[in-house]
């Protein structure tokens, strides 16, 4: 919208040159911020296209950084865990090596939302997490023979609700598979102990079992007795050798 000329002089005693040039920037301005969003859109839909699962992980404009730091997706799918998460802080990397100071616990990802949501106590161990789940996504998108965004989701989610844990909330997400996800896996997975009734029996077999060594105890009576074994042998070796030299003096 350009400003009108009359009105600004009088006000202003603005001249009709440096008004010409006022606006002339005001549509270099408006061209600038159009062309921004022109390249936002190209960028999501070539990264959705290329690799699905890593802008659904961290976003198109963390991934395509991640890409272009890299070299490229193939490069990316090759960086383990570890280095995807400080990609990007390789200064502060080597000065902290250098000095021996702390490492830095995040580079590109720091600009990721997972890793911006979380408490400052918490952002290292969420860009650690986020960087695992990276690295897969990344080698998946790099080498399945399909497209499919279905591991970034579940991925995703399995990000969030360690996110929520962290932050204290009591909900945890499943996965795709129906295998919980936080404490509530580790529960499940933990066996439940029965109580054991021969313990209750009191005849003459308790007693003899009482009394017979366990496999382990059996285990470690013989590696004694190696032992003494060992040292008398030695000793034997010993005196043999102290008797030869006598001997032969």
């Amino acid at each position: 919208m350009l400003i009108p000329l009359p009105s600004l002089r009088n006000t202003l005693q603005i001249s009709a040159e440096d008004l010409l040039n006022i606006n002339l920037l005001a549509e270099q301005v408006l061209a600038i911020s159009e062309y921004r969003t022109q390249l936002y859109d190209y960028l999501r839909n070539r990264m959705n296209a290329i690799a699905p699962n890593l802008t659904i992980m961290v976003g198109e404009l963390v991934g395509a950084r991640l890409i272009a730091h890299a070299g490229s997706l193939i490069n990316l799918a090759k960086h383990p865990a570890s280095t995807v998460q400080i990609l990007g802080a390789e200064k502060a990397l080597f000065r902290a090596l250098k000095t021996k100071h702390d490492t830095p616990k995040y580079g590109l990802l720091y600009h990721a939302s997972v890793v911006g949501q979380s408490a400052p106590k918490n952002k290292g161990k969420m860009s650690r997490v986020l960087a695992a789940k990276t690295s897969l996504v990344a080698r998946v998108d790099a080498l399945a023979d399909s497209q499919n965004s279905d591991i970034g989701l579940e991925y995703r989610a399995k990000v969030d609700a360690r996110l929520r844990q962290l932050e204290g909330g009591a909900a945890h997400a499943l996965s795709k598979g129906g295998a919980a996800v936080g404490p509530a896996a580790v529960a499940a997975a933990t066996p439940v102990k029965s109580y054991n009734d021969a313990t209750d029996s009191t005849t003459s077999d308790s007693r003899k079992r009482k009394a017979e060594p366990d496999g382990e105890g059996d285990a470690v009576d013989n590696g004694k007795k190696s032992k003494k074994e060992k040292k008398e042998k030695k000793e034997k070796k010993e005196k043999k050798s102290k008797k030869e030299k006598k001997s032969k003096e």
